[in-house]
């Protein structure tokens, strides 16, 4: 085909128009009122924390690149936080959201307007309330579609499906909490498991508006996952069929094949599902993994229903998937190490190579004496004290003002700057017979201080202090590749030869197992303080967290921005 000078015109032309357009990032505006909203559960009604009324939360759109503004009202009685889990925001920490590390609550009957900045991110994310335990029913999705003139790795799906999987307390969730702080022991376990706020029909007093997804023969559905569940990961399946992952914590895999899922908490992933089995009825369902089975945990089933559109008989009765049982720690780790990054030409991977922080924590359960004051008051804890939780054998001490406030305006007094590398104490950290002498842990707001552009390598061992479960770690401000994982002492000498270093997953929130130890990578090339915190959230409560602050760079665009005029005061 011969072509004119005319069409090249066009063609140059065509092409200059589709660049333009992958380069226009919008701007996106939401408002949230955060409100107490009367919702029946299992035979229980009561007022929940909600925004815009809703339980799961409105949904955020945008394109990669794309800068969103939510105007957060709380209507409520009681102060919050928004956390947007997953965006990096780039110099701009300030709308983070963890309470009393980058900002003050919005207290009742004031506002706050924070601005989302999205830069490489691309899948499913997901925002949630970021103080006290308010996220169990103040939590939504946040979606990022491909830049504007770009499109997914994979035949874009027939439909995008949400699969939020979440848990049910018929008390009051604050009360839950602040009565396991008070008593010292595990939190109630919760009433029920849930998909998109429904638990299915596998309870007493089962909501009969449960989940239910139409599909169509033949088409393929991309199910946009995430664990928003308070303290456990999950196993999720479909009754015969095969899932293909695609994509996890806002950064593409490749394509993985599995009959099931396991999904941290915080953790999001993208699945694509082929509804090519005969038209009938078929449950999707979740329950709980736990690696420790003297935790109190929900033992329960949630359901939803895949349902074919067409005219056929509908089913007297429907089976359960095969999920791994509730203990199957193989099967939690398997599928955690079988994703890998796309690692392609238009998804490139950058893993750090050349090492200049290198850092090992401990992740573990501790003990603390239930009351200083009266050496006769007991607690539910082991040995009748109270539970604990530390990073390095620190228990976060929250601060009564913000650490980014004072770290931008120069304060003193409200953190240390001495987070240690490596523990104090070197033991054999995941013994079955730890001496009682290693479970009291130190009480600090220390926080490590990184350089702009340090490529970091952190090793989390997990610990049998107490006891030893899996810990799903969450860094804020950035992502991470996860080079390598274990069960055991992590060795310096023989680990690093087996780490992957070509095409590692990218992730933000990744499961330490059981008594082993995960080693992650990231360029340390965002300015600000930024929260790491295990996401289950009893340990967050028992102080499972630190800080990192990331010093500015050399140059005007690589310090940190200002504050908006409008922050929450303390």
């Amino acid at each position: 085909m011969k072509i004119t000078m005319n069409m090249h015109v066009f063609l140059l032309g065509l092409l200059v128009i589709l660049s333009f357009l992958q380069s226009q990032a919008a701007l996106v505006r939401y408002t949230f009122v955060v409100q107490e909203t009367k919702y029946t559960r299992l035979c229980s009604s009561k007022n929940i924390l909600t925004v815009n009324g809703q339980y799961p939360g409105p949904t955020i759109s945008a394109h990669g690149g794309d800068t969103v503004i939510v105007d957060v009202i709380n209507k409520a009685s009681q102060n919050i936080t928004i956390h947007w889990h997953g965006v990096k925001q780039p110099r701009y920490p300030w709308s983070d959201g963890p309470e009393f590390i980058t900002q003050c609550p919005i207290k009742p009957g004031t506002s706050f307007s924070q601005k989302i900045i999205l830069s490489d991110e691309e899948g499913t994310l997901w925002w949630h309330a970021h103080s006290d335990w308010s996220r169990a029913t103040v939590h939504g999705l946040l979606v990022v579609s491909p830049k504007i003139g770009t499109t997914f790795p994979f035949p874009k799906p027939h439909a995008e499906v949400p699969v939020i999987l979440g848990e049910w307390w018929k008390q009051d969730v604050q009360t839950v909490m602040e009565d396991f702080l008070r008593l010292g022991g595990d939190p109630t376990k919760s009433d029920a498991l849930t998909i998109n706020g429904q638990p299915g029909d596998q309870y007493n007093c089962s909501d009969p508006d449960m989940t239910r997804i139409t599909v169509k023969q033949g088409k393929t559905y991309m199910l946009r996952m995430v664990n928003a569940a308070m303290n456990n990961i999950m196993f999720f399946a479909i009754k015969d069929h095969q899932l293909t992952v695609v994509g996890t914590d806002g950064a593409y895999t490749k394509p993985l094949k599995s009959n099931y899922v396991t999904i941290s908490p915080g953790q999001t992933i993208d699945v694509l599902l082929e509804a090519n089995q005969p038209k009938n009825h078929y449950y999707m369902a979740a329950k709980f993994f736990t690696s420790n089975p003297r935790s109190v945990f929900d033992n329960t089933t949630t359901t939803a229903v895949i349902q074919y559109n067409g005219n056929y008989s509908k089913p007297a009765s429907l089976f359960l998937p095969v999920l791994p049982v509730f203990n199957d720690r193989n099967a939690s780790a398997n599928f955690t190490s079988s994703l890998r990054s796309l690692a392609s030409n238009d998804h490139p991977i950058d893993v750090p190579l050349t090492i200049t922080r290198k850092l090992l924590y401990t992740l573990s359960i501790n003990t603390l004496s239930c009351n200083n004051s009266n050496p006769n008051a007991t607690c539910e804890g082991p040995q009748r004290r109270r539970f604990a939780a530390s990073i390095n054998n620190i228990t976060f001490d929250t601060p009564k003002t913000s650490i980014l406030r004072a770290y931008y305006r120069g304060m003193n007094g409200v953190y240390g700057d001495d987070f240690p590398d490596n523990p104090h104490f070197v033991f054999n950290y995941t013994s079955d017979s730890l001496n009682a002498s290693v479970q009291t842990p130190m009480n600090g707001t220390e926080v490590k201080i990184l350089n702009y552009n340090d490529n970091v390598e952190l090793v989390f061992q997990g610990t049998n202090v107490v006891s030893g479960i899996d810990h799903p770690m969450h860094l804020h401000g950035h992502s991470f590749y996860v080079v390598g994982s274990g069960f055991g002492n992590f060795d310096r000498q023989r680990d690093p030869l087996n780490y992957n270093l070509v095409d590692p997953p990218l992730q933000q929130t990744i499961a330490v197992p059981q008594n082993g130890w995960t080693t992650i990578r990231f360029r340390a090339n965002n300015p600000g303080v930024w929260f790491m915190h295990c996401h289950f959230e009893r340990h967050v409560s028992w102080g499972m967290e630190m800080v990192f602050i990331v010093k500015n760079g050399k140059t005007a665009n690589t310090r940190m921005l200002p504050p908006p005029p409008n922050m929450p005061k303390c």
